[in-house]
């Protein structure tokens, strides 16, 4: 359990502690924009890879014990939440916008909030919070509730971080006018229409891709995900 809550803490702080701060600045000053990228991504993969070794021996250790009891119907809740949140993500990975890492020069674009940035600008970020939002309702153990809740925190940091680099960024009010970090502010607002025919084919793949992950979760993470 020691080793995984380390994973996770490193993992966390590296994304909300540099990047979100004033330290990536002087990180990027030292080394370059794209060195900095390039060290960062790799980090990120080492840590993770740590996440993933650790998190088995995690679920089976004595402290891993429940920290609350969930209601009957809450797995309704997760397939309905987390499903939510593959389906945004994906569509959010599958669309053009200038929030994901390297396509900041979508900004200055002639429309640069298309499909589901209307929903949001971070639609892959809150998918990710979704997922594990859902995932967290369903896994009361110390270390699932861990992992997911520390990753929908630092996802949701992460939106604000981006946001708050952007805003130096030539073209960003003009996008920001248009969208919003909350899903579906700017649309209630007035500022953000939301195009059905630009949104549905990428919001489609999501759906489809959700499904098919809860069918192959057995597979793909050893849990069964559906009853029976």
């Amino acid at each position: 359990m020691t080793a995984f809550l380390a994973a996770l803490a490193a993992f966390v702080l590296m994304h909300v502690g540099l990047s979100a701060t004033g330290l990536r600045g002087v990180a990027v000053k030292a080394m370059g924009e794209w060195p900095y990228r390039g060290a960062f991504s790799i980090a990120s993969v080492v840590l993770m890879a740590a996440l993933v070794w650790t998190y088995g021996g995690a679920r089976i250790d004595p402290a891993n014990v429940p920290l609350w009891s969930p209601p009957p119907g809450m797995r309704h809740a997760t397939y309905l939440i987390a499903g939510l949140g593959v389906t945004l993500a994906i569509a959010g990975l599958l669309t053009p916008g200038p929030t994901l890492a390297g396509a900041e020069g979508l900004l200055r674009s002639e429309r640069p909030a298309r499909g589901v940035l209307a929903i949001t600008r971070h639609p892959f970020l809150w998918g990710v919070a979704l997922w594990g939002l859902g995932h967290a309702l369903a896994n009361p153990e110390v270390a699932p509730t861990a992992l997911f809740l520390g990753l929908a925190v630092m996802v949701l940091l992460g939106t604000r971080s981006i946001d708050k680099k952007g805003r130096a960024r030539e073209g960003w009010p003009a996008f920001a006018a248009v969208t919003s970090n909350v899903p579906f502010a700017a649309i209630l607002q007035g500022r953000a229409k939301a195009n059905l025919g630009e949104m549905a084919p990428m919001l489609a793949i999501g759906a489809v891709a959700s499904g098919a992950i809860l069918w192959a979760h057995p597979i793909l993470f050893g849990v069964q995900a559906l009853p029976g």
